[in-house]
């Protein structure tokens, strides 16, 4: 059988293997093998809430092994370490366990057709001591720390003879903005039940740190402008024109000459694509490091591999530059591969895949929400903002459970979440 392996089960690669077992593996008529470097899924959009503990992994993430049996492909443990295009195998680095003895060996899987799929990493862009001092938000593990950090740092603050603790966002892109709402809202749970005795207005003091002129500013200035006076509301300091230079335990360095204290960094300041894939047997990447694709989605040097999601560089002709990295273009090109596959399967020609930017969304918790669709029955672009802004936020989530385990099970999975939350706290409070 012809052997589709996906390496990355982020939101896009996890919906393309799913839908392609669901179609092939399911009839025996392709074997589709998903590779990723962790046994378990979850949404990365949700990370920020991870982090601010509103939000438990346990009850939403997903066992790729699970899914895998249950959609019919083949589930392997491991990081993509390396390519060997003649052969047409890649290799996965080996798999160590939590006290670093060797859990799995290093091993090569051979392919027909590979998608590469792996997403980005944090981008310190070689800050002085961001790496060392600053939280990064890049796995489930990397935002379970930053919750223990921030509960740490509360109940270390409340000692102090003038209790008071600054948590500094370092970029306000969505991430930082997301971030530093729910982190309020967090800081009011806490002292609402007693666990950090802190004004969670006064006493947690949150500041975004922003490069440029506006927060959010891949988004529409007026988007823009209905966040700040919004974090302005929640005592949410906003700097802007200002760059980091250097990370430190109690403060940090900007280019200006700036000092800011805090007792809690973390880092949203930007993506890059995985080191990786400039290590690849021949595969060509743009100056961020992103394979380059065409408008198929297969890459230029090789057209039996694809790459899609943040990891690709994929044109967008219509805006003269690339693709966003955003969960809406993976699930798009997700979908676009799943048609695109079939058709090579058959030895048909493959179709180009046009993006569609049906507009963004920030939460800022249950706090608000605002954010701008495209096109609908007007055209061009339309401002939303509180409880519709938030229902749509919340819906995006729930397409993606939806296309992993279908409409009905979304419903009940939607269900059993609520009638949970009405027996444990808003927040984890360990």
């Amino acid at each position: 059988m012809h052997r589709i392996v996906i390496v990355g089960g982020g939101a896009g690669g996890l919906e393309l293997a799913t839908r392609l077992g669901d179609r092939f593996g399911a009839r025996q008529t392709a074997h589709i093998v998903l590779v990723d470097a962790h046994p378990t899924h979850l949404w990365k959009p949700l990370l920020h809430e991870v982090a601010a503990g509103s939000m438990d992994p346990f009850t939403h993430q997903l066992e790729y092994a699970a899914q895998a049996h249950w959609h019919h492909f083949e589930f392997r443990l491991g990081a993509l370490s390396g390519l060997d295009r003649l052969a047409k195998k890649i290799t996965l680095a080996a798999v160590d366990d939590m006290d670093g003895a060797e859990l799995l060996p290093s091993r090569e899987l051979a392919y027909d057709t590979l998608v590469i799929a792996i997403g980005s990493a944090t981008h310190f862009f070689d800050v002085v001591g961001a790496q060392q001092y600053a939280l990064a938000l890049d796995t489930v593990a990397q935002a379970q720390n930053c919750h223990r950090h921030l509960l740490a740092a509360c109940m270390r603050a409340h000692a102090n003879p003038q209790p008071y603790l600054q948590i500094a966002i370092v970029g306000g892109g969505a991430t930082g903005v997301e971030l530093s709402a729910q982190l309020r809202q967090t800081a009011q749970i806490l002292a609402t039940y007693g666990v950090s005795p802190l004004d969670p207005k006064q006493e947690i003091r949150i500041v975004i740190i922003e490069a440029g002129p506006r927060i959010l500013s891949a988004l529409p200035e007026r988007v823009s402008k209905a966040t700040t006076t919004l974090l302005a509301k929640l005592n949410i300091e906003i700097i802007l024109n200002e760059q980091v230079a250097s990370v430190s335990e109690p403060a940090l360095l900007t280019v200006s000459g700036k000092t800011i204290p805090t007792h809690l960094t973390i880092w949203a300041a930007g993506i890059k694509a995985p080191a990786i894939l400039s290590q690849l047997d021949g595969l060509a990447t743009n100056p961020r490091g992103q394979l380059k694709v065409c408008a198929t989605l297969q890459t230029e040097s090789d057209p039996d591999i694809f790459a899609f999601g943040d990891c690709a560089s994929c044109p967008w002709p219509e805006k003269k530059t690339i693709v966003p990295p955003r969960a809406q273009a993976a699930h798009q090109q997700a979908n676009f591969l799943l048609h695109a596959l079939t058709r090579r399967l058959k030895g048909a020609s493959l179709p180009n895949f046009r993006y569609r930017d049906f507009g963004s969304l920030v939460s800022l918790g249950h706090f608000s929400a605002v954010g701008n669709l495209m096109g609908g029955i007007r055209g061009g672009n339309l401002f939303i903002e509180g409880l519709f802004a938030r229902l749509m936020y919340t819906s995006l989530y729930r397409m993606h459970i939806a296309a992993l385990h279908g409409f009905v099970w979304m419903v009940t999975d939607t269900l059993a979440h609520w009638l949970r939350r009405s027996t444990v706290p808003r927040v984890k409070l360990h």
